[in-house]
């Protein structure tokens, strides 16, 4: 697949695609769920997720460089037409559930945490009219909205320090006190917050000089990896085991100590400022799911565009419940997980298996 270079961007803004994609919703409320199993060791599983992140990316880099195009080709070359085109259409909508998935999530926070009252199904039509904007503007403008998104809402990083002076350090020793079985649970329940980079399966030949792009995109998810532990580590500290299983959104909670002289509540100007955090998300996922089933039916992605928008649109107002969001989370997860170590690695072994064929017939 050629991509004309008007339409590329340049290979260190992977960087901001990979971050923008990780670091979305899930940075509110993960830390109850991956200290389920592990507690005050829920720190070192993060870590652990962080480096096998490096390691899917790694192999899909070696994937797209061995066939010279995205997952579709790569789907096309490996399992033929038909079966090939199946399983693109199957990408294509696991990218339409992760932007479903990040978007509902925000809006029960909104409705939780701000406006009960909050008109859900006018709120996400408007959003959507601007993803749909944003996204028929191409993937520059896409890759545009990823940089500011990662940019202008980089101030919050720092009021995630001002718990530190009522946290007690001692809460994270002794380390390593849990068993294997607990740890490797915590890194699969991690695995919801840190998907996103596999959308370089797809944006790939979108990026000048691809080659070059590795270590930026290596960057980008050591950068994620860092504020993920960072935010676990001060959250454990502040927290005890109790407390952080009774917060479903612990940052907001810590956001609520957060005293400036012009604001009072600091996690409503969070809240709203996650907003530019959330867009550029479920701007790339959109653009993801309808490139995927563009490149398959040879259709013109912004009708593809509306119709997912409007799939979504429905899905989204029938998941209203906590129980119906939570059930769907998991459901992503579940599918993201075995995305990230059981699809990604299997891909790559045929690919280094069909190489070795080649080269033994050439």
């Amino acid at each position: 697949m050629k991509i004309a270079e008007r339409f590329q961007v340049s290979h260190f803004l992977v960087f901001y695609l990979i971050h923008s994609l990780q670091f979305g919703v899930g940075v509110l409320g993960f830390q109850r769920i991956v200290a389920e199993k592990s507690g005050r060791d829920a720190w070192i599983a993060v870590i652990i997720s962080g480096l096998f992140v490096h390691i899917s990316v790694w192999m899909i880099f070696r994937i797209l460089k061995d066939f010279d195009g995205n997952i579709i080709d790569v789907h096309k070359e490996l399992f033929g037409k038909w079966i090939g085109g199946a399983l693109s259409t199957l990408f294509g909508l696991y990218f339409c559930l992760l932007a479903i998935n990040v978007l509902n999530t925000y809006i029960e926070i909104i409705v939780v945490w701000m406006f009960p009252d909050l008109n859900s199904w006018l709120f996400t039509s408007i959003f959507l009219l601007l993803v749909y904007y944003v996204i028929s503007g191409g993937f520059r403008i896409v890759t545009g909205i990823c940089f500011f998104g990662v940019v202008l809402p980089s101030y919050l990083i720092f009021t995630f320090f001002f718990p530190i002076e009522f946290s007690d350090l001692s809460n994270l020793a002794p380390p390593l006190n849990h068993s294997f079985k607990d740890m490797a649970s915590s890194t699969k329940d991690m695995s919801l917050t840190v998907l996103g980079f596999e959308a370089l399966l797809v944006y790939y030949p979108f990026i000048k000089r691809p080659e070059k792009s590795k270590k930026w995109a290596h960057l980008g998810v050591a950068y994620s990896t860092l504020l993920f532990t960072l935010i676990m580590m001060i959250s454990l500290a502040y927290f005890s085991e109790e407390q952080l299983q009774k917060n479903v959104w612990a940052t907001l909670t810590i956001w609520k100590i957060v005293e400036m002289p012009f604001v009072e509540r600091f996690e409503y100007i969070g809240i709203a400022n996650w907003c530019l955090i959330i867009l550029p998300n479920v701007c790339l996922t959109f653009w993801c799911a309808s490139r995927c089933l563009k490149d398959t039916f040879k259709f013109n992605q912004r009708i593809l565009l509306a119709l997912v928008l409007l799939l979504a649109f429905f899905i989204i107002l029938l998941i209203q419940t906590r129980e119906k969001i939570s059930f769907f989370n998991d459901l992503v997860s579940q599918i993201g997980f075995y995305m990230m170590f059981g699809y990604i690695p299997i891909l790559f072994f045929l690919t280094v298996l069909i190489k070795k064929i080649k080269g033994r017939k050439a």
